[in-house]
This record gives structure tokens, C-alpha cells and sequence, in this order.
């Protein structure tokens, strides 16, 4: 976990936070003193929902405020509950012809702070109702005293409260919503590492092997270390037990049934990447599907309840079946309060669920294209042992070199060079060894394949170059396949290789001393017009070689600011073309 921060301390640092947040909306004020956050848009004639707690959750509180959902909110230090005077703050600042409810998470600090707001404000004169939230799991029933406390599955509550108090319900009926809501939950967390307050020198840092599970929101250790870390499929399985299996004694505090809708929420704490967390919500919809037999009506997932930049993530069920049984709204009242379109940060995580299917229904398979056979009175043919010993001798070469490629690329660029030729490198290899590609000897065929590679297997700048290099080159080969007659066919390479590169001189300015691709592919080209292969080998070797000695003009490499005194590493791709066709010399020899 990254312990570096733009703020070096926290002084201050919640009410700036404040501060920028509310700019979103205008309707939003902030009372500075108390770090209150309210709506003035708010309808008097609605329920007040008034939530908060310790601050370092983010965009909880203060990011729900607003039409349908929160009234007001009120924040903390980090990880540590607002005063009573602060929570008073919040509920005087949007009262209610109807009253009040304050929902809380179940932390000691905020229940008796809460707790003593309420009983306070019901002096005051205001309607007011609490909603303790306790959901997770991993706190078994053996030994709890406090109950379970509160995860993200909370934030599903204030959701279907907003909507229902938006809706016009009365107090009673929101308040017993909320009640049923809040009981039909069920979380778990989990934790790559600890989260780092800003200012602090130390922090409580797991090991490299290790994940804990049944975490809390607060750095607070979890239920279990889990050593080595298990892979993402398994981790999926164990959270889903934890939070499912009814037969568990300790832990099975909810009961699904068959047919039962279901809201799934996962909160990233704030250090995973979406690219990680939409992969890993797929695997718990696929599990749910499979082993469970739910496929959840409503599913929210990014940043709903966070802990600073924490690499951690919580799991969120809530039954709205069963909670609808145990108030006086029915399931569809509660999905078309969660679905209640709100001006808060909400929307960037909910998008729009009203209408919904089976989930597979989203996945289209295209139907496979009838691959063009190839014309063999265009085609060049030859023998196919020694096309196969070229081809694999070019793909090991690649495989070998990635370590090294991604390497320099991290230090010139973005690093996906050497994995965007290993990929290559591996689906070609895929190819000869299923599709027996080089059986026939057709070059031709080849190219195809290493087109279809390039185009669907490999992105970034180097792929756009490759693919337009190699079809430039199929379709020069069966252009001038004559010249393989009238000439030989070290002519009919020259032409073919130098077609390519002017064809690829219409999409890139790059040129010999550029440092990119291009020092190995024109020096080769060069060579074979010159002397043949051989020639032409060594051609690229000598311009990959002296990549070491350029200062970079064009791609992500001209961002960096290199130090062109010192000997920068060989272009990454320029190096790894080199080394293709080293390997294919390799091959040719064997």
C-alpha cells in the first residue's frame, strides 16, 4: 500500500475534503464548524434521513446527500464518530413536518453519540427514530456482546429509506422499512493491506502472501489470515459461504430461499481497480448462478463506503424478499426505491436497473466468419518442417526476451510491450500446434493467422504497426508472387518487406533514428533489398542495437524526460522485432 499523500497531515483536511465535494451540486451547503453537509432542496414534508460517522469513508456520507436520499450528513475525524453536538447540527438543519431518522452504523462511538442526538433532538421537539446497521458475518454470534457491525450494506439502507421518504411514506412506515431493510443483510470484507492515514509514520502492513477476510472498515485486523493468498476464484467461494450458508451456526443470519430477490453491493475501500473489481464482481455473479442459485435483482458496485486507499473491498446480500415481509412496503415498493433517481454520487454507481434479464443475455457471440481460403496460384509455398522450425524458433525467441522488453518499456513507455509480443508469440504457437498451421508450407496461410493474431490478440501502438505490416505484406506477397519465378524469391522478399513499410509510411512519420519499430524494420528491409536475409538480419540487429544510443521523438517515451547523457535501454520495440527475426534466422538454421 502507498503511503505517499498529497497532504502530508490531516489538519484540516476532512472539512477541505467538505469543501470540494459539495461543488457538484449547489443545492448543498456545508456547515463548516460542525461538518455537517445538507440539502436545501430537501422537502419538509418528507422524512429527514440524517446519517454520518467517522470520515476516510468516502463519498459516505456527505457524497448521499441530496434528492432521495440523504436529508443531511455529518462527519467525524478519520475513523471516528462526530460528536452529539455535530449530530444535533445535522438534524436542526433539515427538520421534518413528518420527523427523522437517523441511520447509523454499529460502532460504539456512533451508536452513543447518535443516541444521545436522538434522545436530545426528541427533547428539542423533533420526531426522531434510529436504525442501528449491523451486517457483517465474520463477527460470529459466540461471544458478541455489541452485535454485528456495520459494512457498506448500510449504504443500501439509506438508499431504499431516501426513496421510500421521496416516495411520501410516513415515519412509521419508512423507519419500519428501514428496521426490516437493516435485518435482512448480510457482509464480509476483505483485505489485501491496510489503509494509511495521511500524516502517520506507521501503519499496520500485511505480509506479501497474505489476505485477511473478515476485515473491518477501520484497519481493524480480520476474522481470518488467509496464507498463501488464494486465487480469485477461490476467494470468491469462501465469501460467498461466509455470507450464504445457512447451515453455518455463527454466521447464517439471513436465509435465502429459492425465487427470493436479492441486491448485491461491493464497496471498494479505494485501492482496487475497477478493471479488478468488474472482474471480480463476474466471478461472484457466475458462482451465485452455479452454486447458489440467485441471480441478484439489483447490483451496485464502486466506491459506496470506502477506508482512505485501502486495497480492500467488502461484500454485500441483502434479501428484499424477506424485508418486505417485515414491513408495510411489498418487494417491488423496495426495488423502486433503490431505483429512485437521486442527484448524489449515487448514479455513478447504480446506472439503470428498472429493467432487467437474464444477465447472459448481455454477452453476444458473434458468429465465426468463413475464414477466405487461400489461392494457391498466389500463395508461396515452402517446406513445411522448416516454416514450423522458423515460426516456433521467432515465438521462443519472443517468449524469452518479455521479461527484458516489459522491463525497458517500463522505463521508456507504458510496459505492455513484451506482454503484447509474448501474446502473440503464444497464440501463434497455439496455431501450429492445433491448427497444424504450418502443415501445408503456405505462407500465405501464415500471414492470415498472424493478421488475425495481431488484430484481436494485440493492442496498443505496436499492434496498430504490426497489423497494418503484415497485411501490407500478405497482400504485396500475393501481389508480386510472380517475381518469385522471374527473380527468386529473396527478390520477392525485398519487394514484399519494403511494400509494407511505405505502406506503413501513410499512418506513421516514424523513420530510421526515430527510436521505435521502425530502426529494426527498415535496416531489415534495406539488408534483404541489398544481400538477402542474411544481410538483412544483421541489418536489424545493428538498428535495434543502436535504439541504446537515440534519444526517443515520437510515442509515450517522449513523455518521460529520459536522461540522454547516460545509455538508455534498447527500444522495446525495435529490440523485440530484432529478436523475431533473429528467431526466425534460428529456426531456418535448425
Amino acid at each position: 500500500m502507498s503511503t505517499r499523500h498529497l497532504f502530508q497531515s490531516t489538519d484540516g483536511l476532512v472539512t477541505k475534503s467538505l469543501r470540494g465535494l459539495i461543488s457538484y451540486n449547489h443545492a448543498l451547503r456545508l456547515d463548516e464548524s460542525n461538518r455537517v453537509v445538507f440539502d436545501t432542496a430537501y422537502n419538509k414534508s418528507n422524512v429527514s434521513i440524517v446519517s454520518g460517522g467517522g470520515s476516510g469513508h468516502e463519498p459516505a456520507w456527505a457524497g448521499y446527500v441530496g434528492e432521495n436520499l440523504l436529508a443531511s450528513s455529518v462527519g467525524g475525524d478519520i475513523f471516528a464518530s462526530p460528536s452529539t453536538k455535530q449530530i444535533l447540527a445535522a438534524i436542526d438543519a433539515v427538520p421534518s413536518e413528518k420527523g427523522s431518522i437517523l441511520v447509523v452504523t454499529n460502532y460504539t462511538g456512533d451508536c452513543l453519540h447518535f443516541g444521545l442526538a436522538n434522545e436530545k433532538a426528541i427533547t428539542r421537539g423533533h420526531k426522531c427514530r434510529m436504525i442501528i446497521c449491523g451486517d457483517d458475518v465474520s463477527v460470529g454470534r459466540k461471544g458478541s456482546l455489541v452485535g454485528r457491525r456495520g459494512l457498506a450494506g448500510q449504504i443500501g439502507v439509506l438508499k431504499v429509506l431516501g426513496g421510500a421518504s421521496g416516495a411520501g411514506g410516513s415515519l412509521d412506515e419508512v423507519y419500519d422499512l428501514g428496521v426490516a431493510v437493516s435485518q435482512q443483510i448480510v457482509s464480509i470484507a476483505t483485505t489485501l493491506d491496510h489503509c494509511h492515514v495521511p500524516g502517520r509514520a506507521e501503519y499496520g502492513a500485511l505480509e506479501a502472501d497474505v489476505l485477511e477476510i473478515g476485515s473491518g472498515p477501520h484497519n481493524e485486523p480480520g476474522y481470518k489470515k488467509l496464507s498463501p493468498v488464494p486465487s480469485a476464484q477461490d476467494l470468491a467461494k469462501q465469501i460467498l459461504t461466509y455470507c450464504l450458508d445457512e447451515e453455518d451456526p455463527q454466521r447464517g443470519y439471513v436465509k435465502f430461499n429459492e425465487g427470493d430477490e436479492v441486491f448485491l453491493l461491493i464497496s471498494n475501500y479505494g485501492g482496487i481497480s475497477f478493471l479488478e473489481m468488474g472482474a471480480f464482481l463476474d466471478e461472484l455473479l457466475e458462482q451465485l448462478a452455479a452454486s447458489w442459485k440467485i441471480e441478484p435483482v439489483r447490483i451496485a458496485c464502486g466506491f459506496l463506503e470506502t477506508s482512505l486507499n485501502a486495497p480492500a473491498f467488502s461484500v454485500s446480500f441483502i434479501n428484499a424478499t424477506a424485508a418486505a415481509k417485515n414491513c408495510s412496503y411489498s418487494v417491488e415498493d423496495i426495488k423502486a426505491f433503490f431505483d429512485a433517481k437521486t442527484n448524489t454520487h449515487w448514479e455513478s454507481l447504480a446506472g439503470s436497473q428498472a429493467q432487467r434479464g437474464s444477465r447472459h443475455e448481455q454477452f453476444v457471440q458473434l458468429p465465426v466468419e468463413p475464414r477466405e481460403a487461400v489461392d494457391d496460384a498466389k500463395d508461396l509455398k515452402i517446406d513445411p518442417a522448416t516454416l514450423d522450425k522458423m515460426l516456433r524458433g521467432a515465438c521462443d525467441a519472443l517468449i524469452v526476451a518479455e521479461p527484458d522488453l516489459t522491463k525497458w518499456d517500463t522505463i521508456m513507455g507504458d510496459g505492455d510491450c513484451g506482454l503484447t509480443l509474448k501474446t502473440g508469440a503464444d497464440h501463434l504457437i497455439a496455431a501450429l500446434d492445433t491448427k497444424k498451421l504450418a502443415e501445408r508450407g503456405s505462407v500465405v496461410a501464415v500471414l492470415k493467422e498472424v493478421e488475425e493474431i495481431v488484430e484481436g490478440k494485440m493492442g496498443g501502438t505496436l499492434g496498430g504497426i504490426l497489423g497494418i505490416f503484415f497485411v501490407s505484406m500478405r497482400g504485396a506477397l500475393e501481389e508480386n508472387i510472380a517475381l518469385a519465378k522471374s527473380e527468386g524469391i529473396p527478390q520477392l522478399w525485398a519487394k514484399v518487406v519494403q511494400t509494407a513499410i511505405d505502406n506503413l509510411g501513410q499512418y506513421t512519420p516514424a523513420k530510421s533514428g526515430d527510436r521505435t519499430v521502425m530502426d529494426t524494420l527498415i535496416p531489415f528491409a534495406e539488408g534483404l533489398r541489398v544481400g538477402g536475409f542474411v544481410d538483412g538480419v544483421e541489418a536489424a540487429i545493428r538498428g535495434a542495437m543502436l535504439t541504446r544510443t537515440l534519444a526517443p521523438k515520437l510515442g509515450r517515451a517522449t513523455y518521460v524526460g529520459a536522461d540522454t547523457t547516460k545509455e538508455l535501454p534498447p527500444d522495446p520495440g525495435a529490440w523485440g522485432a530484432m529478436v523475431a527475426i533473429k528467431g526466425l534466422q534460428s529456426g531456418l538454421k535448425a
